[in-house]
């Protein structure tokens, strides 16, 4: 008798985890829409009502923990995922998370974003040196180009450093078919090269 309900309680218990957890993970494998679904034309003729850097001065203010704010596009692999300001959980279950000491999109200086491996950066491997990568935020649209691609322990901490131009940062999990906690982080650096 006693068998049969620890069974039942660590059956019970399985399935929720499995529950919870599946739908943490399908919240993240769908988040990544395709590109047709940001309208960057839309922030470009919004600008036309004010000058650049009235929105340049929007986009340096920061946003609350948890706060969606901005979008990160990837055309080659026709992708916008949301970014979130904050690397909790919370956030990274939802989209891209972006680590709060870092800069904001646009600054000189070094804007670090991550996300999880198996959800909204699966195809993070699949970029290359030169592909372009852009922040869309209601008022701007911040382009940059990947320069450099390392694969680093995960308590390497050169991927927050500061830099003296604005550069993008963005860092998962590596291995990506890995099983459990990952060892290593796979980190894009990219140039900014346009501000539209």
């Amino acid at each position: 008798m006693m068998f049969k309900v620890i069974f039942l309680f660590l059956f019970h218990l399985g399935l929720y985890l499995f529950v919870v957890n599946g739908s943490f993970f399908l919240s993240g494998f769908f988040s990544v829409k395709p590109m047709d679904e940001v309208s960057i034309v839309s922030v470009r003729e919004a600008k036309t009502k004010a000058t650049y850097q009235q929105y340049k001065q929007m986009d340096q203010k920061r946003p609350a923990v948890g706060e969606e704010y901005a979008t990160l596009v990837i055309p080659k692999l026709n992708a916008s995922i949301p970014v979130f300001y904050g690397v909790e959980e919370e956030q990274l279950r939802k989209g891209v998370g972006h680590i709060p000491q870092t800069a904001m999109p646009g600054e000189q200086n070094n804007t670090v974003l991550s996300g999880h491996r198996d959800t909204v950066f699966r195809k993070l491997g699949e970029l290359d040196v030169g592909d372009d990568l852009s922040i869309v935020t209601d008022h701007s649209v911040f382009t940059y180009v990947i320069r450099k691609i390392r694969i680093v322990d995960k308590n390497d901490t050169t991927v927050v450093v500061p830099k003296p131009k604005a550069t993008l940062t963005v860092t998962t999990c590596y291995p990506f078919q890995f099983i459990g906690n990952a060892p290593n982080r796979y980190v894009l650096i990219a140039d900014g090269i346009k501000y539209d």
